[in-house]
């Protein structure tokens, strides 16, 4: 097994120059030279007041450089990849807030035997320098039910204990008070995490094994592993199994919470959680813990301390009163605190209602007419064509798309189908148009909905009941695909549908002049034109669409969406020689 690919330059060099980007991003952080330490640059701004000072080993980023600015840390000292900092870089970053005039240096510190030794022997030296200091050991995590001598560890509640001591810090509170209010606070903390895959430190192999469709529960940021295995579940069951087992009384680490407690959420992604899924838990703990009769006053999401690349979440949970929080959303200048609103989550009515629409044209109720009879069969033959065809329109996407063209094109058939059981065709052609537009632009959804809907909104208005004959229905065609061709950018040779669409309609435009009779073979002619211009986009490079971001040589088969163009015009054709 080979180590797990990074982006970085080289093992040896990644922490400083990942310390060195942070510092160069933000105007208000400056390095230590010598030491792995980040620092406000305005550091003048500390005299009379608490200096605070957190850190640890790095890949735990944003933390702590992030967390550094008014009203939160003053500096964050780091050490290699998930190894603790050294006591002489700790040491220099005390001496430097105390010479900046700092009233006393408050060192906030994760429950980890290494970081604890090496703060605690940081502070000892800082003592007898004659500087006031003390330390805050953050001890969280939920994992254990019995927890071993070395007590509970600290997670990401540790960046709520940076943010309520900054702010105390910034009102001037004495290194006592501080010391004295947050750790009142940590017995309200409780962290949980999940994850659905390790993480590997550069230049080494993954931290542990994790089948796929296994997840681990309660582990670390270290990498190491957690306290329970089991099959992934939905994010719904995986918070209620994380929020049962914090606040579980049995487990001497649980989280005491009660109805009507007021709370303080964190949804930490731990590294490679996408934003989608993230905001999928952070419901989910939202509605739990409201249905626990939890008050949810504030709700964090984002990665605020990861785990290098782990795909996992974890939950923070906060008790806060009004005073924690006060503290809480105190302003402050740190790079990675977010802008949070100061409004309760929970009793916070969060939708709106929609504005008046009227009623779609497929929800109206229409009259049959002649044409009503020709229309229906025309579409059955279409929606049962399109869906024989999925797998192909599949296939063919999967080359040049996200090979889903066979499924919204059989969804907008589904959508046409049900339509067709509960509705009367109208005898208007331009009615009819006007509900596939409404179907396709809600049920098929994706840019191909949307082109759909234009082609068949713009040539509705061109059929009427009295204005049906071959030549409206040739102006209504090229009424839609100019529409297409306005709003979708894309032209003829672009490799898109309007390969296969603009010949056939060029060739339908004829109908205008047909002589009576004639109508069936320029139809005929204008289907071959469909299906050659399909095939004619296997030699065509992309211009447009999704294709057009894929090398030319990799794209060596048909445009699916002029496949189904094709095979739409071929369905009518069939439909009409059926009822001659």
């Amino acid at each position: 097994m080979q180590p797990q690919k990074k982006l970085i330059n080289s093992v040896d060099s990644c922490v400083d120059e990942a310390l060195c980007g942070i510092v160069r991003a933000s105007g208000g952080l400056s390095l230590l030279d010598g030491h792995r330490v980040v620092v406000r640059s305005d550091l003048e701004t500390l005299r009379g007041k608490v200096a605070l000072i957190s850190g640890g080993g790095s890949g735990h980023e944003p933390a702590h450089g992030g967390y550094i600015g008014r009203g939160m840390l003053s500096a964050a000292v780091a050490g290699g990849v998930f190894a603790s900092p050294p006591p002489a870089s700790i040491l220099a970053a005390i001496l430097c807030l105390h010479n900046a005039g700092a009233s006393g240096v408050l060192l906030i510190v994760k429950n980890y035997t290494g970081d604890r030794l090496n703060f605690g022997l940081a502070a000892e030296q800082a003592r007898n320098h004659g500087v006031a200091v003390d330390m805050v050991i953050v001890a969280e995590d939920c994992a254990f039910d019995q927890p071993s001598k070395a007590g509970r560890r600290g997670l990401c509640g540790t960046v709520f204990i940076h943010k309520l001591a900054g702010a105390l810090a910034e009102e001037g509170c004495s290194l006592d008070q501080i010391v004295s209010k947050v750790t009142e606070v940590l017995k309200g903390i409780g962290t949980l995490g999940v994850s659905l895959s390790p993480c590997s430190v550069p230049g080494c192999l993954p931290s542990f094994d994790l089948p796929p469709g296994d997840m681990e529960l309660g582990l670390g940021i270290h990498g190491e592993p957690g306290i329970k295995r089991s099959k992934v579940a939905c994010a719904d069951e995986v918070v209620n199994t994380m929020i049962d087992h914090m606040t579980n009384p049995s487990s001497q680490s649980h989280l005491p919470l009660k109805k009507g407690d007021s709370v303080v959420v964190c949804v930490n992604n731990l590294g490679a959680l996408s934003c989608l899924e993230m905001a999928v838990v952070t419901r989910a703990a939202v509605i739990c813990l409201e249905g626990r009769g939890m008050v949810v006053a504030r709700v964090m999401s984002g990665s605020f301390m990861t785990s290098l690349e782990m795909a996992g979440v974890s939950l923070t949970v906060m008790r806060a009163n009004q005073e924690v929080l006060r503290l809480f959303d105190a302003e402050t200048g740190a790079p990675a605190w977010p802008h949070l609103s100061g409004v309760c989550v929970t009793g916070r009515k969060y939708t709106l209602d929609p504005p008046a629409m009227g009623t779609q044209p497929q929800d109206d109720t229409h009259s049959e007419g002649p044409l009503s009879p020709v229309m229906s069969k025309a579409l059955e033959m279409v929606c049962s064509t399109l869906l024989e065809h999925r797998e192909e329109l599949n296939s063919l996407d999967r080359a040049s798309g996200d090979g889903d063209c066979g499924n919204t094109h059989a969804q907008a058939a589904k959508a046409v189908q049900e339509w067709l059981q509960s509705h009367m065709v109208p005898g208007c052609p331009g009615q009819l148009l006007s509900v596939l537009a409404g179907l396709v632009q809600e049920k098929m959804g994706g840019s191909s909905g949307a082109l759909y809907s234009l082609f068949l909104t713009a040539a509705a208005g061109h059929v009427t009941e009295g204005q049906s004959n071959a030549a409206a229905w040739a102006n209504a065609m090229h009424a839609g695909t100019q529409a297409m061709r306005r709003y979708g950018g894309a032209d003829p040779g672009d490799r898109t549908m309007l390969d296969a669409l603009c010949p056939a309609v060029d060739e339908l435009m004829k109908l205008t002049t047909a002589p009576p009779g004639g109508e069936m073979a320029v139809l005929q002619a204008a289907v071959e034109k469909a299906e050659l211009g399909a095939e004619s986009t296997r030699d065509l490079t992309a211009r447009a669409g999704r294709a057009s971001y894929i090398a030319a040589e990799r794209v060596t088969l048909p445009d699916p969406g002029a496949v189904a163009i094709a095979a739409i015009f071929k369905a009518v054709l069939a439909s009409l020689r059926g009822q001659k």
